[in-house]
């Protein structure tokens, strides 16, 4: 999302920008006009660090003007002259912060991270400056009063621009907008300074091994890996175990040593409340402070009520609900689980209660005892190029008829980049993709999908999409192999990739997945369902040294585990959203003295403090609702998963993988972006409201009654 904002601000900056020397804005700046590369593609071969800031602030200074010409037009307001207006407006500010933001969480450096400290404050302020002006907003209430003739996309256009107007403070009182311009630009510099902290903390808490039976367990290019992370911390000797952003940590599966373990959850858990300069404490609790204060000014008891009120579930007791609704069956799958483990541990004459650092190594080796099924042996049918090709692309063919072609010409931030046209059933083009998913230390924790140029009609531009992971990066020469979780995060995100290219909305603000937080995870997840598919497994799911395919029989090992440890994986996320309600519930005027404790209570007081199973996310390094767009969000995953797990459902009952049913899906979901209410959108589709069955099933919390 771009955040528009404060034109005396902007022009002051601009100004003590030029006292300092900055690098004026020229005509030779690569972001001056549109990239005359295909699909106006970023020219990543001609931006350097030093671009972005004058392109940035010259942005903010020509999209005022064009903002103060609409509010001030002497015609009558029409969408035209009004609201199209606007969406047309920014085109420098949209082309360079699209590129920027996503370079700043995917390769980031301190010379970028000094610009984003800068310029989010002043973006902060140019926002404001759009939307608590009084003058364009009586043109914009005029159009909206006079709605009743456009048609139905037109009609929910207008209405979403009412709405972010009045949601942005327009009919506050003078007094009232300049207290809630000083919320935003703090909040804009404390969400900056949460994203330094926390990438600086997570690249210094990863463990360093010297000895190498201290890594008993990882397999041959687990180690090597590890070697070469230590290689590029520029470490004469030993191996680097990187953090990833959930708390537990993937090599805890394997890692045979039991204080390692501990050493790597530490590192994890703990990683930004050391008391250093990458502590986020103080950031995150003032966040909270800032975020209640802003929701009382605009009439709501807490942000959560606020944030909620726009989106599907509408209250956060709705929301809330559904959490809570699940957290008995998964406490009493939490209680199997970890049972059966504290047996294996005593089995073995552990002589220890299981712990946290030990859940996923135990959790692995009953896995292996009860479904015979073990992550070394399946990793080597995972190659990423080919679950990529055979597997991702395969199925988007299967459904929508689309097809990729590799483009070597044009030009990437990082060599690890890859960049892919893609193209309808009839040929046309429909505009690219890149794919960047090796770990790095210079990337921001987890995966994620955006764009670099939006697809719309209105400003004739197609769709420039990417997708961005944290996968283990082989050692030089060796192939990629994915766990089935990575997998599944590669079909996740292309998911939302789909939604993207695929959008015939005309508008910007409507377009692709500018959708609700709650639904716009329902296309991705419902992605997710067809790694498992019969015919797409068997196409992608081939040994990296002979080709053949996955044996049937390891396969129905896969799914007949398919449930395994959901108590867990359901209680941790649980945990983590509840956490993140407990954060934006608070009050204005209520401050948290001590993290941990708040931390603590709110989970008691949700009935999920599970000792052994901590949140996915604790509150320190919770980028999602710090900084991520998802405050008072994170539900939306479940929520979007009961929309998901009911689709798929309606798929498998007729026919499953078609190209038929593909074509419905997209024509009522994916190309429709957020042009109508999303709890309509999907009573067309299915012809009913969600059921959460389907989901309870899928997840093993009840018996299944559909076949899979």
């Amino acid at each position: 999302m771009i955040r528009l904002r404060h034109a005396a601000l902007a022009a002051a900056c601009l100004a003590a920008a030029c006292g300092r020397g900055r690098p004026a804005f020229t005509a030779a700046n690569p972001f001056a006009q549109p990239s005359p590369l295909f699909d106006q593609a970023p020219p990543f071969d001609r931006i350097r660090d030093g671009d972005y800031q004058p392109a940035i602030e010259e942005g903010m200074r020509r999209q005022l003007a064009e903002i103060a010409a609409i509010a001030h037009d002497t015609a009558a307001p029409t969408l035209d002259n009004t609201i199209l207006a606007m969406e047309r407006s920014g085109a420098l500010l949209r082309r360079v912060t699209k590129v920027f933001n996503a370079i700043t969480s995917a390769s980031t450096d301190d010379t970028l991270q000094a610009v984003q400290e800068e310029e989010a404050p002043r973006l902060a302020a140019h926002n404001d400056a759009i939307y608590l002006n009084d003058t364009l907003f009586r043109r914009i209430r005029r159009v909206y009063d006079g709605r009743a003739g456009l048609d139905s996309t037109q009609r929910f256009l207008v209405e979403r621009y009412y709405k972010d107007f009045v949601r942005a403070g327009a009919l506050l009182d003078d007094t009232a907008k300049a207290h809630l311009r000083a919320l935003n630009l703090e909040e804009a510099k404390l969400t900056a300074d949460f994203q330094k902290r926390l990438l600086a903390a997570t690249k210094t808490g990863a463990v360093i091994v010297t000895d190498s039976a201290q890594l008993a367990g990882l397999g041959d290019a687990e180690v090597a890996a590890a070697a070469q992370a230590a290689r590029d911390r520029q470490l004469d000797r030993g191996w680097v175990l990187a953090l990833q952003n959930t708390t537990q940590q993937p090599d805890q599966v394997a890692l045979a040593d039991r204080a390692v373990r501990e050493r790597l959850y530490d590192a994890s858990a703990t990683r930004a409340e050391r008391g250093d300069s990458d502590d986020t404490r103080a950031d995150i609790t003032r966040l909270a402070e800032v975020r209640a204060e802003r929701a009382r000014l605009l009439g709501y008891p807490t942000y959560a009520a606020y944030a909620l009120d726009d989106e599907m579930a509408r209250t956060p007791a709705n929301a809330a609900g559904l959490l809570t609704q699940l957290v008995p069956p998964a406490a009493a799958k939490v209680a199997g689980e970890q049972a059966a483990m504290q047996r294996l541990v005593d089995a073995q004459h552990g002589g220890f209660a299981l712990a946290p650092w030990d859940w996923q190594y135990y959790a692995e080796q009953v896995r292996k005892a009860r479904y015979d099924l073990d992550e070394s042996q399946i990793k080597p049918y995972f190659v990423l190029d080919t679950v990529l090709v055979d597997g991702v692309f395969y199925a988007a063919n299967r459904l929508y008829g689309l097809t990729f072609t590799e483009r070597h010409d044009l030009p990437v931030y990082q060599p690890d980049v890859r960049v892919f046209e893609v193209f309808d059933a009839d040929g046309a083009s429909l505009g690219l993709w890149y794919c960047d998913y090796f770990k790095r230390d210079d990337k921001q924790g987890g995966a994620w999908e955006d764009t670099f140029v939006d697809g719309t009609s209105l400003l004739g531009t197609k769709p420039v999409v990417f997708n961005v992971a944290n996968f283990t990066r082989p050692a030089p020469g060796q192939p990629a192999l994915l766990t089935f979780d990575d997998v599944t995060t590669m079909f996740h995100e292309f998911g939302h990739a789909l939604h993207a290219l695929l959008t015939t909305v005309p508008y910007p603000r409507i377009a692709g997945t500018n959708v609700p937080n709650d639904f716009v995870e329902f296309p991705s997840q419902f992605n997710e369902h067809w790694a498992l598919d019969p015919a797409v497994f068997a196409h992608y799911a081939r040994h990296v040294g002979t080709g053949a395919p996955m044996p049937a029989a390891l396969v129905a090992k896969i799914k007949r585990a398919r449930t395994f440890n959901q108590g867990f994986d359901t209680m941790e996320y649980l945990e983590a959203s509840l956490l993140d309600f407990a954060w934006h519930t608070l009050r204005a005027g209520e401050a948290v003295a001590n993290v941990d404790s708040f931390e603590t209570a709110a989970l008691q007081r949700f009935h999920v403090l599970v000792p052994d199973v901590p949140p996915r996310y604790r509150s320190t390094y919770f980028a999602h609702i710090w900084d991520g767009g998802y405050a008072a969000g994170y539900y939306a995953y479940l929520w979007s998963e009961v929309l998901d797990d009911d689709a798929f459902a309606w798929f498998i009952a007729h026919g499953g993988l078609t190209r038929a049913n593909g074509d419905r899906f997209r024509a009522m979901i994916l190309s429709r972006g957020g042009s109508e209410d999303a709890a309509a959108m999907f009573r067309a589709f299915y012809g009913r409201d969600p059921d959460v069955g389907p989901l309870l099933e899928d997840r093993g919390l009840v018996p299944a009654r559909r076949g899979m």
